[in-house]
């Protein structure tokens, strides 16, 4: 009955290891798929603040040149000019030539 109950415990024990192995393996694998997905994500992240960046640098020079524009119209603009014009309604041509043509 010892023999026989060695080789049935070998058995176990050998069953026992291949499944810890597989679920190592398992385990690995999936720690992996999850570092390759987080690069993934950290890639396109850094393409989307690339592109973020870039977007943010042309709005920036296009307040700057609109704010250039203003300040040019407001020298000439006689809606500003005429302290009248703050209290009462705008005349519609003085408003028409204030406006882009």
């Amino acid at each position: 009955a010892g023999v026989f109950q060695s080789h049935e415990e070998d058995d176990r024990k050998v069953r026992r290891r291949e499944k810890n192995r597989v679920a190592a393996q398992r385990s690995r694998k999936k720690q992996t798929q999850k570092a390759d997905k987080l690069h993934e994500e950290y890639e396109s992240l850094e393409q989307e603040n690339t592109s973020l960046k870039r977007e943010i640098g042309k709005l920036t020079d296009e307040m700057k040149h609109l704010s250039e524009v203003l300040k040019d119209h407001e020298k000439i603009c006689p809606l500003l000019h005429c302290t009248m014009n703050f209290m009462t309604i705008p005349r519609p041509d003085a408003l028409a030539s204030c406006l882009p043509r």
